[in-house]
């Protein structure tokens, strides 16, 4: 016959800590870690960028996802043994490179690259709410500016945003929409725009854009 044996009180204690360390280490596992960041995706390619300005970086259980500003969300799930491989939401191959040190990360996915900064200094001085947009049906515009001039193409509606592009007097430009300027008190707007040719976007003052109809 076997005897059975009532566990213990301290067994008991023991096996009720067990349970509780347990249940906090599967909360915590599955709560994801997101921050601000700002982010720059450029082609395959190329070294110009189609998207920078805010975005936010999260990772959890060892996927990693990245959420534009305009949108688009990248969601990588790790594969493999060697850590910064990755797959994309479309179940192409991707990987994390070196390259930025401490100041950010580097994903290179099969279409484009995305740039991932910690450093959102540049947005302290902004309000997290844009002000209220113009409506603006969108309307095709040439840059302008003196000759040889370059035309900073800013990632946000203020000269304390970042220029990763820039245009010259002529570019064609597709205007999406206008928000008063906060810089000065100038009367000026900034637009945010799309270059036809190349598809990059960003902001431009408007007294470097000029419409067909001489608007802005």
């Amino acid at each position: 016959m076997i005897k059975l044996t009532r566990p213990s009180w301290n067994q008991n204690i023991l096996l009720a800590i067990t349970t509780v360390i347990a249940s906090c280490s599967i909360a915590t596992a599955a709560k994801a870690d997101t921050v601000d960041a700002h982010c720059d995706v450029y082609p395959k390619g190329s070294d110009r960028v189609t998207s920078s300005g805010r975005c936010t970086f999260s990772q959890r259980q060892g996927g990693v996802g990245i959420q534009l500003q305009n949108g688009i969300r990248y969601d990588l799930s790790p594969v493999g043994d060697q850590p910064g491989n990755y797959l994309d939401q479309n179940g192409r191959a991707a990987y994390r490179q070196s390259g930025l040190g401490d100041k950010g990360q580097i994903y290179r996915l099969d279409a484009e690259s995305i740039f991932v900064y910690w450093d959102t200094s540049a947005y302290k001085n902004q309000s997290s709410q844009l002000p209220p947009s113009r409506p603006v049906t969108k309307r095709f515009a040439n840059l302008t500016a003196s000759q040889d001039s370059r035309i900073n193409v800013r990632s946000g509606p203020s000269v304390n945003f970042s220029a990763p592009n820039y245009g010259v007097t002529g570019d064609r430009v597709e205007v999406m929409s206008c928000v008063q300027d906060q810089d000065t008190d100038s009367g000026l707007n900034w637009c945010n725009i799309t270059f036809v040719q190349s598809k990059a976007t960003g902001w431009v003052r408007s007294d470097f854009i000029v419409f067909s109809d001489g608007g802005e």
